[in-house]
């Protein structure tokens, strides 16, 4: 799908790209080269001098991947921020929740948001809808997230490409646009 042309008030969003997502309890990836296509989308939004944004969870729990003080903590080679590029810490699923992300956003007159990072089902869902609710602009590039597999509460598993497929479903209805990250680098060319 074609993207409303990019200006200084659009930036891409780069959520919890971090080495906790390479424990194997992660393993189940529907997209594993997502973090690849991430790199490609990082490459061209500094390319056009645009607005990048990390966000970096950490959890206090040390049984978490994402563990405040734990070896995940670090961003994939692939996702390290540049200096000068926002880096946002969340304690939550959320980005918006606790953070100064939104002021953030909002003096800097940015309303287009282009989430990636991980998973769909978790921090990019509730991270995307609380945007929407906040009246930005939201965009989900597919092949720059992805999902694992679900367990319900009955033990029965929900393989990862389904979780990802009804996720992407239930933001498109409302949330977000859905589109591919070719999409997104043409439009900024």
């Amino acid at each position: 799908m074609a993207l409303p042309d990019f200006k200084t008030d659009t930036a891409l969003i780069v959520l919890d790209v971090q080495k906790a997502i390479d424990d194997p309890k992660w393993n189940s990836k529907n997209n594993p080269g997502y973090a690849n296509v991430i790199a490609n989308l990082l490459t061209e939004f500094r390319a056009a001098s645009l607005p990048v944004i990390h966000v970096r969870h950490e959890e206090a729990n040390p049984a978490s991947t994402f563990y405040a003080n734990g070896p995940g903590q670090p961003f994939k080679d692939e996702a390290t921020p540049m200096d000068g590029e926002t880096v946002i810490t969340k304690s939550v699923n959320c980005a918006f929740i606790g953070t100064d992300l939104e002021n953030h956003l909002r003096d800097r007159g940015i309303t287009r948001l282009i989430f990636t990072g991980v998973v769909i089902h978790n921090s990019m869902d509730v991270s995307i809808r609380a945007a929407h609710c906040l009246g930005f602009d939201c965009h989900l590039p597919l092949d720059a997230t992805t999902a694992i597999d679900v367990l319900d509460a009955n033990g029965k598993r929900f393989d990862a490409q389904t979780v990802f497929d009804l996720y992407a479903a239930v933001l498109a209805s409302e949330y977000c646009t859905l589109t591919r990250s070719d999409d997104v680098i043409s439009t900024l060319s």
